[in-house]
């Protein structure tokens, strides 16, 4: 696993044999910088890896800006089509396709197009989808969050069916009232592994910029006996070209 930053916590935290893995932030504690990392790893040199990207939040000019600076180029994967980035920033977008659970539909045959191009392909890696962010897709789909654990679901069948890894980000404070907590009690069910940023308990510091934990909920198929814990909790600070990680009391 190659470091994530100025340290490899957390690649030593996830898990090789994972399928869907969770990222849940706050307002407090943003926690993009995690699925920028997890995209530099998707399409690493060497691995054939390869990533689809749903973006909701940001367009293609956001990624491209901030994967540079961590030494990865997303123009050149676009071009030899590593990189398949879906722009989902006016989704559903006019009145094709009428109703929003046939935009879905339409969203996830081409998701499913481009897993199956790419497993096709000679010497392919491992595909990552990525969606930016699942509250922005529920807001698109008028609040209708059937629809999008529908789509969600489907999803999932494709890490299985095509061996391929689904990461997905959530906002934990958009569902704190009960109303609300169906979609992230479903995320946090299905997930193999639930990544959760948060703020430090004791407040701000200059050089930490809050705690990440990482919980292995499924069975670890790489695991070894020095790091075979479920749960990892440190220490992390965001940086232009990456993020350090650290344990609570190492930091000099």
């Amino acid at each position: 696993m190659e470091e994530y930053g100025g340290g490899d916590l957390l690649g030593e935290a996830m898990c090789a044999g994972a399928r869907v893995v969770v990222v849940e932030d706050c307002v407090e504690a943003p926690a993009a910088f995690v699925l920028h990392l997890l995209l530099k790893r998707a399409l690493a040199a060497g691995g054939g890896g390869g990533a689809a990207l749903l973006a909701l939040a940001h367009p293609f000019s956001h990624y491209d800006r901030i994967l540079r600076k961590m030494g990865c180029n997303l123009s050149m994967h676009r071009k030899s089509e590593r990189l398949h980035f879906f722009d989902l920033q006016a989704f559903p977008g006019g009145t094709r396709g009428g109703a929003i659970a046939d935009s879905l539909a339409q969203l996830y045959s081409a998701v499913q197009r481009v897993v199956e191009t790419y497993r096709a392909g000679e010497n392919a890696g491992r595909l990552t989808v990525m969606i930016d962010d699942v509250s922005l897709l529920e807001v698109a789909a008028n609040g209708s969050a059937d629809d999008v654990l529908d789509f969600l679901h489907y999803c999932v069948t494709l890490t299985s069916e095509m061996n391929c890894l689904l990461v997905v980000l959530i906002h934990e404070d958009i569902y704190s009232s009960e109303d609300g907590v169906g979609l992230l009690a479903h995320l946090r069910y299905i997930a193999d592994l639930v990544i959760k940023a948060a703020p430090l308990s004791t407040g701000l510091a200059a050089d930490v910029h809050g705690q990440l934990s990482v919980v292995n909920k499924g069975m670890l198929i790489e695991q070894r006996p020095a790091k075979g814990q479920k749960v990892w909790n440190f220490h992390f600070k965001v940086k232009e070209n990456g993020a350090d990680f650290f344990y609570p009391g190492s930091r000099h």
